[in-house]
């Protein structure tokens, strides 16, 4: 079993640690009313981004998400929340110590404590039973996510439904994959509100692990020109409620249409399964992703590639 295909089965009983780990956490995390920027990398800002879209529906405050290359430095915060599961990106590491700087209160969660990022952030929330030894993020992302998703969430409602996510990614692990989409060639994700961040991440993961086609729109943008590209051949998966119509439409257009009938980050972990099956169907090592390292690490002076 690859280091990924492992992680990714451990979701539920991290997802569980980290509802337990979030009243204990509050003071370090957003408070209601702060403007708050969440940040990120890859995986991580994308996580940002739903984490951010879950906290203003709750009516918590203004809450931007920004890759941590793009942080504009001329807003003003009350605190930065920094996503990072290895505690050594780069760009991670110099947006925290120019806002220690700038007097800015951070908080990094962190898989690995053990790294840099303790002597630049101002507070810390540990998920090292979320670390992982993959490439690929699976398990890290949707742990820092449901721990957000919980500290965000008014009580008993938030309970109900982080219980409902964790019996639908135990259901995700179980059910079959959309037949048809292991041998597709292209593949378009959907989400609405806080899904929307998850749609760009179920898009990355299928071209990380499996070198796959795969976009991702707002649901209701997709009419918009994207649905241009579908036909037979691609699958389009709405993880979260579909706008009406559009599931004829695709099939109308001779595509695979694939509803998100669980929690949207349980359809996640569906996503992920995909990801390693079309990998495997490709005879492809998803711990060997293709030009990518678990952290990137940047030399003096030099820049990513945008």
């Amino acid at each position: 079993m690859s280091h990924v295909a492992y992680e990714l089965g451990t979701q539920p009983e991290c997802w569980e640690r980290a509802v337990e780990l979030a009243p204990a956490r509050r003071a370090v995390l957003p408070r209601p009313g702060e403007r708050t920027a969440i940040v990120g990398c890859g995986t991580s800002y994308y996580m940002a981004q739903a984490a951010a879209a879950l906290r203003e529906e709750a009516g918590q405050g203004e809450t931007d998400a920004f890759p941590a290359s793009e942080f504009p430095l001329h807003r003003r915060y009350d605190r930065v929340v920094a996503l990072t599961r290895s505690g050594t990106t780069t760009e991670v590491l110099d947006l925290l110590a120019g806002l220690r700087d700038a007097g800015v209160p951070t908080t990094a969660v962190v898989g690995d404590p053990a790294t840099p990022v303790m002597s630049l952030a101002d507070e810390l929330v540990v998920l090292d039973f979320a670390d992982e030894q993959s490439v690929v993020q699976t398990r890290f992302a949707t742990t820092a996510l449901t721990l957000l998703r919980a500290h965000v969430g008014q009580q008993p409602a938030i309970t109900a439904a982080l219980t409902a996510a964790v019996a639908d990614a135990r259901a995700a692990l179980a059910q079959p994959l959309p037949e048809q989409a292991v041998s597709s060639g292209q593949f378009t994700f959907l989400g609405r509100g806080w899904s929307v961040g998850l749609a760009h991440e179920a898009a990355l993961k299928m071209r990380e692990a499996s070198l796959s086609w795969a976009e991702s729109y707002p649901a209701m943008e997709y009419r918009h020109g994207p649905i241009s590209i579908t036909g037979p051949g691609t699958v389009t998966w709405c993880l979260g409620e579909a706008p009406e119509g559009l599931a004829e439409q695709v099939h109308a257009a001779g595509g695979q249409w694939v509803a998100g009938r669980l929690d949207p980050l349980a359809e996640l972990v569906r996503v992920h399964r995909l990801a390693l099956a079309v990998a495997a169907h490709q005879e492809l090592d998803p711990d060997r992703p293709r030009n990518l390292t678990r952290s990137v690490i940047l030399a003096a002076g030099e820049e990513a590639v945008r």
